[in-house]
């Protein structure tokens, strides 16, 4: 018969997914991880088995929750180019959180101690490859209702928008300033046709 957990699961995975997003994969320790956690040794060998699958577990709960609402951001807006700009709009309101790290979880993992791990690799190469999907489906959608010229291809559209989101999380751990970012954001999205 298996045991009961002896700590809140839920709880534990928000907080170790919220050290990792502030510090990353490679310089959070086990011993970091215990503190944050709440836990002690055998309960998280018992559970998580390792800190590749803690770290596993953050992301997917990273995804189900801060990507959720800006996929759902992304998908709730009535054409795919207002729905491009409330994804960003998302963001820069994630960057504007104090309480936020000022890089995505998932921005944050694309490391070379990160991909060097095979399961963390694979997780986060069918996370990419899904929002791109996402987005060219929607591109194709208003496509195909006229929503979008005919020369707007949606398979090269969509990896080059989630390329620029990358980058844009990278400078604002430089530098942040929502008005320019916003600027810059609202030139590129114009000069996509979105």
């Amino acid at each position: 018969m298996a045991r009961a957990l002896e700590f809140d699961y839920a709880d534990a995975i928000e907080r170790a997914t919220r050290s990792f997003w502030r510090t990353g994969y490679a310089n959070t320790s086990l011993r970091d991880l215990l503190k944050v956690m709440g836990i002690g040794e055998g309960s998280f060998y018992n559970t998580l088995k390792s800190k590749k699958n803690a770290y596993l577990e953050c992301l997917k709960h990273y995804d189900a929750t801060v990507n959720l609402r800006r996929a759902q951001a992304f998908s709730s807006a009535p054409t795919a180019a207002l729905g491009v700009r409330a994804l960003f709009q998302a963001i820069l309101e994630c960057l504007d959180d104090p309480d936020a790290p000022r890089v995505c979880l998932m921005a944050g993992a694309l490391t070379p101690d990160v991909l060097a791990e095979t399961e963390l690799r694979t997780y986060l190469q069918a996370q990419v490859s899904g929002w791109a999907d996402q987005m060219a489906d929607r591109f194709v959608a208003d496509k195909e209702q006229g929503l979008l010229p005919e020369s707007f291809d949606p398979q090269v559209i969509a990896p080059i928008i989630l390329t620029y989101i990358q980058g844009l999380w990278r400078v604002a751990l430089v530098s942040y300033d929502r008005r320019k970012l916003q600027t810059q954001v609202d030139a590129f999205l114009t000069s996509l046709g979105l």
